[in-house]
């Protein structure tokens, strides 16, 4: 590290967990993070500006006026732009020295598993549950780390699935694919603006340790939060040792 970013994650560095290994570690990590929305907005603003080294952002859909109440990355001019061109000029704002890349696709098949291959960690802060899937068998499939997060009405969750670890649960074990989960959007059903913004948040927070490679994450955990009340519950999540994805037969 040279002197200014000493200077700048110096509150990083002051924490023990943390210290100037930790920091050089998330100066050195990439991250992947799939939706630039409500979710994708705050988990990339935290990692940008503790200093994670690259930010790969997915997102094919374009900003809409709706969008503004609570996707925080985004202006009001930048209604009719791509989400991640958007989110990447923001980001530069906060920290220049974080790599941006911008990829306006709806990322599947062998582009999906080459970019989370390549990444550190995974945030999923995609809307359906297709996608989920799709992020989980790669991250499972490249052992990478992934951090789930979902905000709808006042109602929000958090999982780390980590398949480096023994026994660990999968996105699938939680949410097996063709069950009966009922899938709903804000489009239709309303989010709390700053539900979205909690949730977000605690994927970066989630993600920094484990990239920082400190504390205990959510690995084997569902944190959900009730924001009505103001209520947060924690359930452990056992792995299903017939699970389609990550199971023993697999």
């Amino acid at each position: 590290m040279n002197d200014q970013q000493l200077l700048r994650y110096s509150r990083h560095i002051l924490l023990d967990p943390i210290g100037i290994e930790g920091q050089d570690r998330l100066l050195g990590s990439r991250a992947l993070i799939v939706g630039a929305g409500g979710l994708g907005c705050p988990s990339a603003l935290y990692l940008a500006a503790a200093g994670v080294g690259t930010l790969v952002i997915v997102d094919d859909d374009e900003v809409d006026m709706t969008n503004l109440q609570r996707q925080i990355l985004h202006r009001e001019q930048s209604v009719g732009r791509a989400k991640v061109d958007s989110a990447r000029d923001a980001l530069h704002d906060i920290n220049p020295g974080t790599e941006v890349i911008a990829l306006k696709q709806r990322l599947a098949g062998d582009a999906l598993l080459e970019q989370v291959a390549a990444a550190d960690v995974v945030l999923d802060c995609s809307d359906n549950f297709a996608t989920r899937h799709a992020i989980n068998r790669a991250c499972v499939a490249t052992r990478t780390p992934l951090v789930s997060g979902a905000a709808i009405r006042f109602d929000g969750q958090v999982a780390v699935f980590d398949s480096r670890e023994p026994n660990a649960p999968c996105y699938h074990c939680l949410f097996p694919e063709g069950g009966e989960s009922e899938e709903v959007r804000c489009a239709v059903m309303g989010v709390f603006a700053p539900l979205t913004g909690i949730i977000g948040t605690v994927q970066a927070a989630e993600a920094l340790k484990i990239l920082a490679q400190t504390g205990r994450t959510l690995a084997g955990r569902l944190l959900l939060l009730d924001a009505l009340g103001m209520e947060w519950r924690s359930i452990a999540l056992p792995r299903d040792p017939g699970c389609a994805v990550c199971g023993e037969g697999a």
